[in-house]
């Protein structure tokens, strides 16, 4: 009879639906980039770029509302393509931005709104003002990285900042005010 019971509760075990749970993923600094573009007096469209940042995500691919995503990056590493303007981002006009002042995003909910498609609700910290944005996220791919042999998951987003919401605003409304982000990101499961 105990052998019975043993093989029964070893059979109900396995009879039990799995369930999943996020996984750690964290950024592939290499091909993850954070681009922002912005008007500059109805002349043209400036852009402005920032990469080679640390990010995590807890990945549930099964429930992707129970997901979460953390991303942090020094404000000094922003690129402009001019040497110039980035000195003038980061003086008191713009930023005047300490040596280890961060940007920092971190999930607050997510919103399915598709199949592969969502809304991402979190507090950004830029310029020592933390407000909520949302992005409006796609799932580019899932599956093992040919060249990696891991698991890998491909993501981007879009959303609007308005700089003067983050004591950004000097010489708006002349330069644009609004400013478009676009992300592209890729992270890989962590060991």
């Amino acid at each position: 009879m105990t052998r019975f019971a043993t093989l029964a509760a070893v059979a109900a075990l396995f009879a039990a639906p799995a369930f999943a749970e996020a996984e750690k993923y964290v950024l592939d600094a290499s091909h993850s980039q954070i681009l922002f573009s912005y008007n500059h007096l109805g002349y043209s469209t400036t852009w402005g770029m920032f990469s080679g940042f640390n990010g995590e995500i807890m990945f549930d691919q099964a429930n992707p509302a129970a997901s979460s995503v953390t991303v942090s990056f020094p404000v000094k590493t922003m690129l402009t393509g001019w040497q110039e303007r980035f000195d003038h981002f980061m003086s008191p006009d713009f930023f005047g931005a300490a040596e280890d002042e961060m940007v920092t995003f971190t999930s607050t909910a997510i919103e399915v709104t598709g199949e592969k498609t969502a809304k991402i609700t979190g507090d950004l910290t830029l310029n020592e003002v933390t407000k909520p944005v949302v992005l409006d996220a796609v799932l580019n791919q899932v599956g093992d990285h040919p060249m990696a042999g891991k698991p890998w998951a491909g993501f981007t987003a879009t959303t609007t900042l308005v700089r003067s919401e983050f004591n950004l605003g000097e010489f708006a409304p002349f330069v644009g005010d609004e400013v478009q982000v676009q992300i592209s990101i890729e992270a890989m499961k962590a060991e």
